[in-house]
């Protein structure tokens, strides 16, 4: 008897013109196992990107550090499933059994987790390269890539901020300014720096004890805006037709793939839909939609992104998740690549050096990818001129880098259900209750945030230290002081 069974008769057999469609999906391994060696991960970057990329010594990291174990992603309702580790993690940390060895001259950091009760030791290391952040490496050695100098702009020393680096100092602030001012810095120690400025100049800037003027400090999130406005730069100089245009990412070839259905406007929008399968502990699996994984395994960022599942239908449902800006990561290296241009050095030169910001540094992944959803650096007074950016309708010293109209597309909420916009976020839900319901913000975790407050032309940077509780009703009444005072 013939052990080949016939092909059932409705199994759709064509041949695929584009290749194969998408590759076999990724699949989240939420084992314990899996979940310490991501923990561990998380640590060495943490300490990398604060030490050799921030510049803090170790007695300031230590301080700051506060541990953070890796959640199993959770469902549509956001809320992790699964086995949690973090108790565990900080009874490992209180108790020594969680080790930080550093190594300043190869700018390396490893962590180590010994717990008798959960097997052997877990270890994992991460590494800084100037240009590339900081890069988890895992239990891997070595990076897949080789971290060459990347040629940058340099910021001008001469000129006057925004277009210039030259700052002068403000005039005093008012009494009622330098109060909310105070109350906000004691109620929110981890503070690094705010800067309040006009497209114009700087007027009032602060900075913590381990702050600084040229300290470059992580933005987490932020780094979504950052990505969003290369897409405009993009669309500006001709390469993409609209942000209503299918996704082209390099993996999603098959133009009957469902991914197909996945526009421009949908990832930076977190409305992709995409998701991967969890296999837990004991064999079974959930739907997951990836929020922090990105920042924890030493992997190929795009290409876990690119083979993530459909698992809602593309436009129709809101869920904040990484995944979509990596996706669009990978759409912007192709579009690079494909035209013969030097990939880091053209992501730097089509925004953050037209802008002048030469502290701003991309975080890449173990393949040299400059990860799209976060994990970007760059000091406050050149954070602040993403916001100038946008109060000149994407104009900068005169020419225009943004298309016209996208300021209005990136900062207005995508419909009722949701505040977030295009990798901004607005006030509609009044989430600031001071602040007018059209402002917006870049946003990262721990309340990195870099506000644009188009009617009143201001412009609000504040970053924060990872994982240190910010007092938003105290930034509420400084921002809204700053209104009353400079507006």
């Amino acid at each position: 008897m013939n052990p080949r069974l016939p092909v059932e008769p409705i199994f759709d057999q064509t041949p695929h013109l584009f290749g194969d469609g998408p590759p076999d999906p990724v699949i989240y391994d939420a084992s314990a196992k899996a979940l310490r060696q991501r923990s561990v991960n998380f640590v060495a970057k943490r300490y990398v990107d604060m030490m050799f990329v921030s510049g803090l010594d170790r007695a300031t990291a230590d301080r700051h550090f506060r541990p953070r174990a890796a959640m199993v992603p959770g469902g549509l309702s956001g809320r992790p499933a699964g086995i949690s580790v973090q108790d565990a993690l900080l009874e490992a940390h209180k108790t020594g059994r969680l080790t930080v060895e550093t190594d300043p001259s190869d700018r390396r950091v490893t962590v180590t987790w010994s717990d008798p009760d959960h097997g052997e030791a877990v270890s994992g290391s991460a590494i800084a390269r100037l240009g590339y952040g900081g890069i988890v490496l895992g239990s891997h050695r070595a990076l897949w890539f080789e971290a060459h100098a990347i040629a940058r702009g340099t910021g001008d020393a001469g000129r006057a901020w925004p277009a210039g680096d030259a700052v002068e100092k403000p005039q005093p602030a008012p009494a009622s300014m330098t109060a909310a001012l105070d109350a906000f810095f004691t109620s929110s120690p981890g503070t690094y720096g705010v800067l309040i400025g006009t497209p114009e100049r700087v007027l009032l800037e602060r900075y913590s004890p381990f702050g600084a003027v040229d300290r470059a400090t992580p933005s987490w999130s932020m780094t979504k805006a950052i990505t969003c406005t290369l897409l405009g730069r993009m669309i500006h100089e001709g390469w993409f037709h609209s942000v209503h245009d299918p996704a082209p990412a390099p993996l999603w070839r098959d133009p009957r793939g469902i991914h197909r259905l996945i526009t421009l406007d949908h990832l930076v929008r977190m409305r992709s839909g995409l998701g991967f399968p969890a296999r837990h502990e004991d064999g079974t699996a959930t739907l997951g939609f990836e929020n922090s994984a990105v920042y924890q395994d030493a992997a190929d960022a795009f290409d876990m992104a690119q083979r993530s599942i459909v698992a809602t239908v593309p436009g129709a449902v809101f869920r904040y998740v990484n995944s979509g800006m990596n996706v669009m990561g990978a759409v912007i290296r192709d579009q690079i690549e494909r035209r013969g241009l030097s990939y880091h050095q053209t992501v730097y030169a089509m925004l953050a050096d037209r802008l002048g910001t030469s502290s701003y540094q991309h975080s890449a992944d173990m393949a040299g990818n400059f990860i799209g959803s976060g994990a970007g650096f760059a000091t406050v007074r050149d954070y602040a001129k993403l916001g100038v950016l946008y109060l000149n309708d994407g104009v900068w010293n005169g020419e225009r880098l943004l298309p016209p109209g996208w300021v209005d597309y990136a900062t207005n909420a995508t419909h009722t259900g949701t505040s977030y916009a295009a990798c901004f976020r607005t006030n509609i839900d009044g989430r600031f209750p001071s602040l007018p319901p059209e402002t917006a913000w870049a946003a990262g975790a721990s309340d990195n945030r870099v506000f644009i407050l188009l009617r009143h032309r201001l412009t609000v940077a504040v970053t924060n230290e990872t994982d240190h509780p910010m007092d938003l009703t105290a930034l509420d009444r400084m921002i809204a002081t700053a209104i009353d005072t400079f507006a």
